[in-house]
């Protein structure tokens, strides 16, 4: 079986999605990019989270044509694979319709620095035109609002993270869902102050050695 590892990790990670409150049963995908098999896995289309099994998740390459797997790969395969070929950086995508961040994306707004933890993204989550789910010109619009950053809000849709690792893309997700709730809990009350933008360039900074340990332990 193909990238066992990874297939584990999706499996692990889409219940771990479920227990935080960032999707419910099928909603949402998740993916890993192995540079070094040059190949993708990733959830299969509509199967619930609850259900997934290690053999259900679909390993394509990196044009999306299936190498191994029974079921169909996520209907939103063409944006995954439209992030791996646009940054370099990025290994790992988990896409979400959290609640607090999908509001804020029917609004069509995006998520400045109300609170310095939406470093996760950058200093602020920009947001995605909207399309049709699925399609390729939601893959486009995906890569011209995201840049550098690691989180993307799709309009009338969702949340798109991005990392190095899928914990690094699930942590984002999750810090962003926080950060959403704030700024609608914040908004609803008046119009919050932001974090300047020098702040978010030195909580930026921080976070590149955040949870690091020190090696040296004599």
């Amino acid at each position: 079986m193909l990238m066992l590892r990874e297939r584990e990790a999706i499996v692990a990670y889409g219940l771990k999605l479920i227990r935080s409150g960032l999707t419910t049963g099928s909603g949402g995908n998740l993916s890993i990019l192995s540079r070094k098999d040059n190949l993708i896995a990733i959830s299969p289309s509509g199967i619930d989270y609850h259900e997934m099994t290690i053999a259900d998740v679909v390993i394509v390459d990196r044009a999306g044509r299936k190498v191994e797997g029974a079921l169909k790969p996520s209907s939103e395969l063409g944006f995954h694979l439209a992030l791996y070929s646009a940054r370099d950086d990025i290994t790992s995508v988990v896409h979400t319709h959290s609640v607090y961040a999908t509001t804020i994306a029917c609004l069509h707004w995006e998520i400045p620095a109300v609170h310095y933890l939406v470093a996760f993204s950058g200093d602020k989550v920009p947001l995605a035109a909207y399309a049709t789910f699925g399609s390729e010109a939601l893959a486009d619009n995906i890569i011209a609002a995201i840049g550098d950053y690691n989180a993307v809000l799709l309009a009338n849709h969702g949340l798109v993270a991005v990392g190095h690792d899928l914990d690094n893309a699930f942590n984002t997700a999750e810090e962003i869902e926080l950060v959403a709730r704030i700024y609608y809990q914040a908004k609803s009350l008046g119009d919050p102050v932001l974090v300047g933008a020098e702040e978010m360039k030195i909580v930026a900074e921080k976070f590149r050695s955040y949870g690091q340990q020190d090696q040296d332990i004599s």
